[in-house]
């Protein structure tokens, strides 16, 4: 298994929620090789450092997303409610 590894920074919590309720966790778990995905930002006020790991049962599927979490980032330059920080694929070497 692979992870892909998203970091963001989040200047809009609301409207990131919604986003990721509503597009991301469905493109995202209807991906090739999709195992699970975890999403995840601290508590509190202001901007949010955003650490997404999504799991997939191959280095191919996970690099295929982690190329269309990017594209899809290109796409959206205007919008000044999220920064993608990184990307990266890890294997999962152990799980619990």
């Amino acid at each position: 298994m692979h992870a892909l590894v998203v970091r963001a920074t989040i200047h809009n919590a609301d409207r990131t929620r919604e986003v990721l309720n509503s597009q991301v966790l469905p493109q995202a778990s209807g991906a090739p090789g999709f195992k699970a995905g975890y999403w995840t930002w601290p508590t509190g006020e202001g901007e949010l450092n955003v650490l997404a790991m999504i799991i997939f049962d191959s280095e191919e599927n996970a690099r295929a997303a982690g190329d269309r979490v990017s594209a899809n980032f290109s796409q959206l330059e205007n919008r000044d409610d999220i920064t993608l920080d990184g990307v990266e694929v890890r294997e999962v070497v152990a799980s619990a």
